[in-house]
This record gives C-alpha cells, structure tokens and sequence, in this order.
C-alpha cells in the first residue's frame, strides 16, 4: 500500500533530538550540552554559537526559513514570533543563513500586550525569552512554511516569570532536589535527580466544518450558547469505544503522522462517551516536555481538522447534556537510576520507601486541597466539575482496596502485616485463558486516583494547559517531602522514626481518602463532614493562590513570589470576567440578528395559516396552539434578552477584579442562562428549515 506509514522511520524527523545534536556537533560541545540538560547550568557563548549553527542547519536542510522562541504566555496557549535566517548580504550581494548563539539563547519579545497581572506596565515593553535546552527544537510545517521553533520561557525585565514554563521548570527542581533527600535516607546514592512524568490524555469533539461556520458560538466562544437536545445522546453508550468513523479515522491518521514527526508518542486513539468525541493519548515523559508536548498536539488538531474539512473543539463543555472533555493527567515520580517512587512493588505493606512516599503525597494533597482544585479551574471546566460526568469539586484521593487496607492497618495497629493480592480472573470458558487480576479496581469518579505506579489527576480541564496542575503538584509534594526529611535527617532511630511518621501522616491525613462513587450526593455530605473543601467554581478558587499559606509553600521553594501569585490572581479573575462577556455578546448577537427574527417570520407564517384555515371552514386548533406557544415563548425571550443586555452592560462598566467576576458568574450567568431556555424550547417547535442555526444532531452525528 502507498500510504503505508513506517512510525519508525518518521517518528522524531522534524525534532532537533539529542541523537541529532551528536551526530553535529562536536564531541566537547555536544558533552557541554548534556551537561547543562541533564545537571543544570549555562552553556557558554562560544558552545552556543556551534549549537545554532548545527541547529540552523539542520533545519535549512529541512526547508526551515525562519525561527522563532515558542513560548506559553499566562493566555494558556502559545505564542511566537518569527524572525527569517536572513542576514545582510556579502560583498558580492549574495545572501546569507546565519543564527547565532545569543540568537538561540535569548529573545526579546513584546512583553506588554500579554497578560500580565500588574507585573508589567502598558508602556513597558520589554521581555525576555530564554532557550529551554531540556525541551528539543522542532520544526512546524504550516501556511507560513517551515519555521524553526526553539521552546522557551518567558519573563520580564524585572525578571518575574510571565509564562506557564519558568514557575513548571522550578517546580521540577524542587520536587527533585526534596526526592533526592528521600531517597539517600533508604540509600540510593547513585540518582542524581527526580524526574517529574506526566502523561495527558487528551479528549476533543469533531464537527463538520460547513455546520460550524454557521454557529457564531462556537466560533468565538469554542461552545453552543443555544441549542436543543439531540432525539439521541449519549444514554445507549453505543459511541465509547465503537468503530471510528471513515472520516474521523482519516484524520486520526494524518493526526498521529505529524505528532509522531514531531516526537510526540501518541499511543491510543479511540471514541469518547459523547457523539463526535474523542480521545487521543500519549506515553508519558518528562513533566515540561510533556506540557510542551501537549500544546504541540492541541496546536495540531485544530490544523489537522481544518485539512479535512473539520473544526475540533477542546472547550470543555462544547454541548448541554452530553459528556465534557477533559484531560487526565498521570503524574509520577522517577529517579534518574530506575526507579519509580511510586511502584509499590508486589507487598506494599513491605515497602516503607513508598509507604513515605504515599503518605506524603496524601499530607500535601490534603493540606493543599485548595490549591489542587484551583490549578484544575478555569471558565469552561466549570460546566464539567460535579456535573456527574466528571470528578466532583472536592478534592480527594482513590487507593483501591489494597492500598486502602494497607494504611487502615497502620493507623489503626501501627503496622502492616498483610496486602490483599489480585488473584485469579476466571473467565469460565474453556478457551479463554484465566487472567491476572489487579489488586484494586478503579475509579471513575475520583479527582485524584492511584493507578498502579502513578496517580492520576482526573479534573484538568481539556482546553486547559497542563503546566499549572503540575506545578502545583510538584510544589506540594516538595513541601511534603521537605518535611519529612527535616524530620528524619535528624532521628537517632531511623527504622523507629520513619515508621512513626508514616503513621502519623496517614493517620492525620487519612480523611482525604475515598473510595467510594464521587458522583453521590452522600459524599457531599460526607465530605463536608470530614472538612474537605468544596470549591464549586474557578472564581471562588482564584483566591487561594494568595493565602498565606499559597505564598509561605511557593516561596519557600522560589517557585512563585507573591507579587507573582498576585498577579496570576488578577489575571484570572480577568480571563474569567472576559470570557463570560464574549459568551454574552456573542447569545445577544446571535438572539437579536438569528434567532428573534427567524422566529418572528415562523409566527407570520403561523398566522397567515390560522387566517387561511378559518377562511377555508375549518378551526386552526393545532396552528393557533402553536402559535400562542410560540408567541409565548417569543415574548419570554426577547425580554430575557433586554435582561441580559443590562446585566452585561453593568458588568462591563466596573472595575476589573474580584467583584467584576462574581457579577459576571451570579448575575450575567444566570441571564444568560434565562435566555437559553425559552430558546432552547423555540428550536423544538418551530420548522426546521425556518431555525437558522445546525442543530445538536447535526453537529454530533454527521460527521
């Protein structure tokens, strides 16, 4: 076949790999480079200038014209600015490729029209990028042609981080630097780091594109603001797992063909819960690679889907009543020497390394509740959280039965003597084989569930980026371990005093594990019971990165200062405020200058029938029935409009901040919500060829 695919042969051929660099550069530089990648440092100028010209051309080889730094600014998505190979021409007027080191080490991007919380004034413009030399340059084929993109962090003159990469970076040094202490105290001394992994699983919705540029909502705020439900859903769960559709799979082909040039391992495909969704996921890899990786695949599949006359939605919740999209993220901890501190090996009860390594992760997932849920929040996952499709707003951890019993034992005796196995799957036929069963199941409805060497974090939305989560991750398991280590560094007893402490973390911390379905309304009492935090949405959460306990844990490990955490605060009470405006203009727009009119032209329609039948003889029962409930309707709807024209013009007039985004969640919200509804109801009774927009059905099932 032609278009057969060689995954070994392209994987990795548009990333500038260290296998790559090796093979250019010289010996000396290329151990300079590992050097600086592996154990920190700064590479120096004269190395630098080697690594780019090898770099540039490399990737004039491949077509490259341009460079650019890629960064993520506080928007949640990319940015980047392209500059050619260009240089001035020589004597004789012939034009010359250059790319220098200072060129590959810092840039100097625009630093006042990104999002900056206060940390940067309007007339002060300057920011600085600088080379990630952890993360690989790639090559991106796009409109513009082949461009050279070198990933970067972002911060300012002052030297405050502006981006989601520099506080992701120092949060992986932390949480390394505090497992090292763990591990030398059970006598690894051969790691040299810990390595934080993740591993998202991305989900997404595909829809056709002639059907999408006919929704004003999905095209400026990525979800339906109107619709109806579909005659089918998602209640014969005929979609989860089915056979992928000829033209989605076609476009799963060409999607997992330019991720894996561009090294991202994209390993399952599959379809989601909900029509038109799905879901792709990759093996996990470095925490900042991943996260870089992750904005490589959302970038990719909104370019793919447009090659194939698609649009892909990564809103959270792109449709009422079925399923959002999330993104599970697998989170672990490895050191550098092989091994997993979250392997629990076949007798966890045996295995005090992990048992610490547990009952920390337990500690700092309960004493930072609030932070956890906060760095999972933003607008759209907030139609997601509690809605029984994904985990609940409250924070808590799922271990399985084995896990489960292992710490009921050491709180309640002080000492694990026994683990509950797995055993024997019997399948009861002959010519199936008996299977090994796990020794726990799993749990859907847990935020944050351990899955066998790794947890993984359920309640990160699917638009959003995967940087804050985990930095927030590594910083609480940082303090965790912190702790732990100051405690044990100095014990006399270390057997004694190891065991102790692991009892006393899992003994006042044990609250935070539940096991049981986190969809129930009894967990919301339980929950309440036990303490927990019940965050119920990204604007209530925004304030706990500015407690004194926030700013006591991100200092501590200079991963965020507090005019940082500040500034992150403004930001996202903004975003917040912004988002919610464009959705309320955009229902307006589309009430005022769609839906009303179309409407009214139906009602004339009705009318002119009711006329004609009396006319003719006969009683227009069912037309001025309709008629009158659509009038009704009509009138229902067009003053939820002037209310919601109202209620957004006020919240457009105050302050930005904290007030301005709970007026927009309480008040423009809830109108918003008004005027869906008797739309909503419209779409059901008036003709389809009359209705201006593509309904549910056509946008999840002809695809």
């Amino acid at each position: 076949m032609s278009n057969v695919v060689n995954v070994e042969q392209i994987f990795g051929e548009n990333v500038f790999t260290p296998g790559k660099m090796k093979e250019r550069l010289p010996k000396s530089v290329y151990k300079a480079v590992r050097k600086v990648m592996d154990h920190g440092g700064e590479l120096s100028l004269q190395d630098a200038d080697v690594v780019a010209k090898a770099m540039k051309d490399w990737a004039v080889e491949k077509g490259a014209t341009h460079f650019t730094h890629w960064f993520q600014p506080l928007t949640g998505i990319t940015a980047e600015k392209h500059d050619s190979f260009v240089a001035h021409p020589d004597e004789d007027g012939r034009m010359l490729m250059e790319f220098s080191g200072k060129e590959l080490i810092k840039g100097e991007p625009d630093a006042s029209s990104f999002p900056s919380g206060g940390l940067r004034a309007t007339f002060e413009a300057r920011g600085y990028t600088a080379w990630d030399m952890t993360s690989p340059a790639f090559l991106k084929e796009s409109g513009t042609g082949v461009t050279l993109c070198i990933p970067t962090a972002f911060c300012s003159y002052t030297g405050e981080a502006l981006d989601k990469k520099t506080p992701l970076l120092r949060s992986m040094e932390a949480v390394s630097e505090q497992a090292l202490r763990i591990v030398r105290l059970f006598g690894n001394t051969g790691a040299t780091k810990v390595v934080a992994s993740v591993g998202p699983e991305q989900e997404y919705f595909l829809v056709d594109k002639e059907k999408y540029l006919q929704r004003k909502d999905l095209i400026f705020a990525g979800r339906t603001l109107f619709g109806a439900p579909a005659p089918k859903g998602q209640e014969m769960e005929d979609h989860y797992f089915g056979v992928i559709r000829e033209r989605v799979g076609s476009y799963m082909k060409d999607l997992n063909e330019e991720l894996w040039k561009l090294g991202v391992t994209a390993k399952t495909q599959h379809n989601e819960v909900a029509p038109a969704q799905h879901e792709l996921a990759p093996i996990y890899e470095t925490a900042n690679i991943a996260v870089d990786h992750n904005q490589i695949v959302m970038e990719a599949m909104k370019r793919v889907a447009i090659r194939h006359d698609l649009r892909c939605l990564l809103h959270e919740k792109p449709f009422a009543g079925v399923n959002g999209s999330g993104k599970h993220n697998n989170w672990s901890l490895g050191t550098d020497n092989g091994v997993n501190l979250l392997d629990p090996g076949e007798t966890p009860n045996e295995n005090i390394q992990f048992l610490l390594v547990l009952a920390c992760i337990l500690k700092a997932v309960d004493t930072h509740a609030d932070l956890l849920r906060q760095s999972a929040s933003d607008v759209g996952n907030d139609h997601r959280l509690g809605a029984n499709e994904a985990p609940p707003a409250i924070i808590s951890v799922f271990l399985g039965e084995q896990l489960e019993d292992v710490v009921k034992q050491l709180v309640e005796t002080g000492m694990a003597v026994s683990c509950k196995e797995g055993g024997i799957l019997e399948t009861g036929v002959s010519t199936l084989p008996d299977l090994e069963k796990d020794a726990t199941d799993r749990n859907r409805t847990s935020p944050f569930a351990f899955t066998g060497n790794k947890f993984e974090f359920r309640m990160v939305g699917s638009a959003d980026s995967i940087a804050s989560p985990n930095t927030t991750l590594n910083a609480i398991v940082a303090e965790a371990f912190c702790e732990a280590a100051d405690a044990l560094e100095q014990a006399e007893d270390f057997e004694q005093a190891v065991h102790d402490l692991i009892k006393e973390y899992m003994t006042k911390h044990q609250r935070i594990i539940f096991n049981g379905n986190g969809y129930s309304d009894e967990w919301v009492a339980e929950a309440a019971k036990r303490g927990l935090p019940n965050i119920r949405s990204m604007v209530e959460a925004v304030e706990t990165l500015t407690t004194d306990k926030a700013v006591r844990l991100f200092e501590k490990f200079g991963i965020f200062t507090r005019a940082e955490l500040e500034s992150r605060e403004e930001v996202l009470y903004e975003t917040y405020s912004k988002t919610i405006n464009i959705e309320a203009l955009t229902m307006i727009d589309m009430a005022s200058k769609q839906i009303l009119p179309a409407v009214i032209r139906y009602t004339r329609t009705l009318a002119d029938t009711v006329i004609a039948v009396k006319a003719a003889g006969a009683e227009p029962v069912v037309q001025a029935g309709l008629l009158q409930e659509a009038s009704g309707l009509l009138e229902e709807a067009k003053k939820a409009l002037e209310a919601l024209k109202t209620a957004d013009e006020k919240a457009a007039s105050m302050p930005e901040g904290r007030e301005q985004a709970f007026y927009y969640k309480d008040v423009v919200k809830t109108a918003m919500e008004a005027l869906r509804a008797p739309i909503d109801a419209l779409e059901m009774i008036v003709d389809k060829d009359v209705w201006p927009l593509p309904s549910y059905g056509d946008l999840m099932f002809e695809v």
